[in-house]
């Protein structure tokens, strides 16, 4: 009888596990032949840019504008010049003329660009987010110039062409490339103050600069970073993500290597989203968190220097607990500030939401352990539009309130990932009163009718693009590197 319950089980288990198995790969089956039946890749996904900079490809920022010049000239032969009839539309970014054509605009600003200063009372740094481009961070950078700053706006590599570039990118290309820009800042302005200015993956290319410069004595030092959405920590999911594009070159399904294909609409951002890109951004956090335990374990942190950082309550791209977690939770005391802008608070929106994130804030409000201050920008109540700060500076059980003679405009129940940067002016981004665009508008549409119409996903059109509260961030900004009136004449 036990030789025939062990057999009986044993034959059980094996079933069982033949069951899984199967069940497994049916599973990858149908997931496969789901993705498969996306959208075709264009020219624009495909396309082999083989003149993008890359890690030990230049000594110096001039080397790197070389290549990136070379790469601009490649991407016009073998994506502009090579897009199907079908493609020749008039909302395509890679067909020349339409209302997406980046040429459309006085400057191009996918490429790199510098604002230079005859008596700079700074150095900054941007670096734009991951499938993003330096447009992004062009009115910040354009108000710092006219402060008195040298400005360098950097394309990071694998950016500002088409979205092939971001299936071969590496993270340490990004670093090569900061590294260059920094050094070459330096240069430019002298013993003035150096600050890097980072957006959502920017701002983990940022902090990794940072915690380079501990390291190495030999770079640059940072006098102070801001940081805005910044991608200090992603989902685990992540790491399994990389896979799906392993699975697409065993099989030789192209579309395995797409997190999503999308219409090219946006001039200036890229539409689809290769898996490499993710995956990237996790190992680049990876990587911080590992230097980060290292340094607090050596006593190094104490010498980090100052961050600000605003980041929306709610954020689909990024998580707040994160950056608490990942950053300031590890950082000595040391002039750090969170400006955290919370939903709208409006009674009739409250109503409706999926979930409330004011628990956690109100936790880090009353919270006298923190090592860093904490803003909250909400409404003064649930009756009204009007915005106030609430702030608290480590170790103080007083909440200071601060008039912001800003409102909440109406319609508007939350910020976004990427409305934080963009100005309600932004001719391309902003809100209703937003200046001309030479092309497209993108910050303010308001389409409707039936759902699955369009090509582009009606959760991106949802998505708020500019941020009502840039004054106020703005204004912090410039506080923060000392630039707050030095306007010129």
């Amino acid at each position: 009888m036990k030789h025939f319950l062990l057999g009986t089980a044993k034959h059980t288990l094996k079933a069982l596990g033949y069951g899984i198995a199967g069940g497994v790969a049916v599973m990858i089956v149908v997931f496969v032949l789901q993705l498969e039946r996306r959208p075709d890749l264009k020219v624009w996904h495909t396309a082999e840019l083989d003149a993008e900079f890359a890690a030990d490809g230049a000594k110096s920022f001039e080397d790197y504008l070389s290549f990136e010049r070379r790469l601009f000239k490649q991407l016009n032969e073998r994506v502009y010049d090579r897009i199907e009839p079908e493609d020749r539309r008039l909302i395509n970014r890679y067909h020349r003329g339409s209302l997406s054509d980046p040429d459309r605009w006085s400057t191009n600003w996918n490429r790199t660009f510098e604002l230079s200063e005859k008596a700079p009372k700074a150095g900054i740094l941007l670096l734009h987010g991951m499938s993003d481009s330096p447009y992004s961070l062009r009115s910040l950078g354009l108000r710092l110039h006219a402060s008195g700053a040298w400005v360098v706006g950097l394309r990071l590599p694998g950016h500002g062409t088409a979205p092939s570039g971001l299936v071969s990118v590496k993270w340490q290309d990004m670093v090569a490339a900061v590294r260059l820009s920094m050094e070459h800042l330096r240069d430019k302005v002298g013993d003035r103050p150096l600050y890097i200015v980072g957006y959502s993956n920017g701002g983990a290319l940022a902090v990794h600069y940072a915690i380079s410069a501990l390291e190495d004595n030999a770079l640059p030092s940072v006098d102070g970073m801001v940081l805005v959405s910044p991608a200090i920590g992603v989902t685990p999911l992540a790491a399994f993500a990389v896979w799906q594009a392993r699975l697409g070159r065993l099989l030789g399904l192209q579309k395995l290597a797409w997190t999503d294909i999308l219409p090219e609409y946006d001039p200036f951002k890229y539409g689809s989203f290769a898996v490499n890109a993710g995956d990237q951004v996790y190992r680049l956090t990876g990587e911080i968190q590992s230097k980060m335990k290292t340094l607090g374990v050596e006593g190094a942190l104490v010498d980090f220097p100052p961050v600000l950082a605003f980041q929306s309550a709610v954020d689909a791209t990024v998580s707040m607990q994160s950056l608490i977690d990942g950053l300031f939770g590890q950082l000595p005391a040391g002039g750090h500030e969170l400006v955290i802008f919370d939903i709208n608070r409006i009674s009739e929106i409250a109503q409706m939401l999926r979930q409330d994130p004011k628990e956690n804030v109100k936790a880090g409000l009353y919270d006298t352990d923190l090592g860093f201050t904490i803003s909250f920008v909400t409404n003064k109540s649930e009756k009204s539009r009007r915005v106030v700060v609430r702030k608290k500076r480590p170790g103080d059980s007083e909440i200071v309130e601060i008039s912001t003679g800003l409102m909440w405009p109406k319609g508007l129940y939350s910020l976004s990932h990427v409305a934080l940067p963009i100005s309600p002016n932004d001719p391309l981004y902003g809100g209703p009163n937003a200046g001309n665009s030479p092309g497209i508008k993108l910050g303010d549409i308001t389409l409707r009718g039936e759902r699955g119409v369009l090509q582009i996903p009606a959760s991106a059109m949802l998505r708020l693009r500019w941020n009502p509260f840039y004054p106020y961030m703005e204004r912090r900004l410039l506080e923060f590197v000392r630039l707050a009136g030095s306007d010129r004449e």
